[in-house]
């Protein structure tokens, strides 16, 4: 029985090792992922500063109507959810699907038509699964964002509230405060409020400018930039705290591994020294017998 126990241990310890090997190597895949992606974004935000500050000096300067500053009464309400096509990072998913759960549910309770434009397969899965209004979706992103992809994404919600579709559109995503923090968050995106362009570090507020061409012709321009800019902004923060919690969660999940597997090499020790201790009193106990 003894030498039985030490094989099914041996079995585990290989079980567990090599799940071992796998979550090491996902881990190192999920941090050249995020090194690649925090690097865009990083790189993106000087551009994303600059154009805010050029909305704010635009806004204040001059009265210029715009569409995509109509405050409308919100009886239609779109969410875009940024969740991540593929599992195994921790609790990311469900603390975003949480508060977009929340959210969905307050918004219909209110009594407005509401519906949710999934970015990653798993938010598009969970809402469809529940009955709720999928507006569109897009599950082959990969954790990936470039500026086609904020591009489509952008346009397809600024047409929907260009078209009355929709009243007003918010996201749901994950902010990257950290390697080890990504907090959930819900940020209204069209209309676009005078107040969300507060969020540059204001250098240039004081500043002024002399407009080639006119500023009527420039705000035309830089609203769809802005826009575009950021929701290219908010998907490159969306996946580079998805691949943040995946390192994180494949991290521990390789710690934990590496003590499950101590912790088995030490019980089958046990068991052999146990039966070799057992071995050898029935060796001793047959020579007494003689």
């Amino acid at each position: 029985m003894a030498g039985a126990g030490v094989k099914i241990l041996n079995k585990r310890i290989r079980s567990v090792k090599n799940t071992q090997q796998i979550t090491k190597a996902m881990k190192m895949v999920a941090a050249a992922k995020l090194q690649r992606q925090q690097g865009k974004m990083l790189a993106a935000r000087p551009y994303a500063r600059k154009l805010t500050e050029l909305m704010q000096q635009l806004a204040s300067k001059a009265e210029i109507a715009d569409p995509l500053f109509e405050v409308r009464p919100v009886q239609k309400r779109l969410f875009l959810v940024i969740t991540s096509d593929k599992g195994l990072c921790g609790s990311y998913n469900m603390n975003i699907i949480k508060l977009a759960h929340q959210a969905v549910d307050r918004s219909v309770a209110d009594g407005v038509e509401t519906a949710v434009y999934a970015i990653g397969r798993k938010g598009a899965e969970y809402f469809r699964k529940r009955g709720y209004t999928v507006f569109a979706s897009h599950e082959d992103f990969g954790g990936d964002a470039d500026s086609s992809q904020g591009k489509m994404v952008g346009d397809t919600a600024v047409g929907a509230f260009l078209d009355g579709t929709f009243d007003e559109v918010r996201v749901i995503y994950a902010a990257f405060v950290s390697t080890m923090t990504q907090k959930p968050v819900d940020q209204p995106l069209l209309p676009i409020a005078p107040d969300a362009m507060d969020g540059a570090d204001g250098e240039g507020a004081g500043q002024d400018y002399i407009w080639e061409p006119s500023q009527a012709e420039l705000f035309g321009v830089l609203v769809p930039l802005y826009l575009r800019n950021r929701v290219f902004m908010t998907l490159s923060e969306a996946f580079t705290s998805e691949h943040a919690a995946r390192m994180t969660s494949m991290s521990a999940a390789t710690e934990n591994a590496g003590e499950l597997i101590d912790a088995l090499t030490l019980q089958r020790n046990r068991e052999r020294q146990a039966a070799i201790t057992s071995e050898l009193l029935d060796i001793v106990g047959g020579a007494n017998a003689l």
